[in-house]
């Protein structure tokens, strides 16, 4: 696997690919990587294409009291990884190649950003659309892959692309989970032993409400419910909320696909989750 760090240089391999014919494939991380990642990894790697995967802690997507200093960076193991798990190229630029001086450009995407997540951490999702316009631009790949556990992430990716008419597509990767349905996250090696094992009712909480809508039982009962279950875990809660799949409006139509989202913090560590809810028949 090649290694890149300087833009030139990820131009030229591009170029040469791109000459053979090559279809290129995108995998967006910021390290500390697991299996995950290593599972868009795999979803990106297609006969006759190259897969580049890029590592870049973005510092415009923290807030100013999130975790930016203690982000886990892990240079040579993710290497590695990318390397086992089939990666043809590894972008990894630093700072000053994302964000020379004098940089001024905020990309925003209204409307999808607003709830949930982008209430929580006012200004994330502009410095998410901001840095991931970038890597659209610099490695000018076909097709771009996202996990689904960061759903309002990629319902704002999604927007960005149709809004702009970027010739991408945007794959959603299913949600990984540990064995006892745990979301992997980069941030669950923040939690200890007895925090790692009261996580899991996240997972659990947000099933039962799951089923619970799916089946046409009311939804603030069914939410109410969640709340419940994950303040008895020890969970401090951002939010537990159904939307539209799409939009991330709230009070979705039952025709419609939606999607039951939950971020919560155990400790001083910050979780989120989602499961589909499939529309009525």
């Amino acid at each position: 696997m090649q290694t890149v760090r300087e833009l030139n240089g990820l131009r030229e391999a591009i170029a040469g690919w791109r000459a053979d014919g090559s279809r290129i494939a995108l995998v967006p991380t910021m390290g500390a990587l697991h299996a995950g990642h290593l599972a868009l990894v795999e979803a990106a790697r297609r006969p006759g294409t190259k897969v580049v995967a890029s590592i870049f802690v973005n510092p415009r997507q923290f807030g100013p009291n999130e975790d930016l200093a203690r982000y886990p960076r892990r240079e040579m193991a993710d290497s590695r990884l990318l390397t086992d798990a089939g990666c043809d190229l590894l972008w990894m630029p630093p700072v000053e190649v994302m964000y020379p001086d004098g940089f001024a450009t905020t990309v925003s995407v209204a409307g999808v950003s607003d709830g949930f997540d982008g209430a929580a951490r006012p200004g994330h999702f502009d410095g998410v659309a901001t840095v991931v316009t970038k890597l659209f631009n610099q490695v000018g790949a076909d097709a771009a892959y996202f996990g689904e556990k960061d759903f309002q992430q990629l319902a704002v990716i999604r927007r960005l692309v149709a809004d702009l008419d970027l010739p991408i597509e945007i794959v959603g990767v299913p949600t990984q989970r540990d064995d006892d349905g745990l979301a992997l996250s980069s941030r669950n090696i923040y939690l200890d032993e007895e925090q790692r094992a009261k996580a899991t009712a996240l997972p659990r909480a947000l099933g039962v409400a799951a089923r619970a809508i799916g089946r046409g039982d009311d939804v603030e009962t069914a939410l109410a419910e969640a709340r419940t279950a994950l303040v008895a875990a020890g969970f401090e809660i951002d939010y537990v909320a159904l939307a539209d799949a799409e939009t991330l409006a709230a009070d979705p139509a039952a025709d419609r696909p939606r999607r039951l989202l939950a971020a919560a913090r155990m400790g001083s560590t910050r979780l989120i989750d989602n499961i589909a809810i499939e529309a009525d028949s």
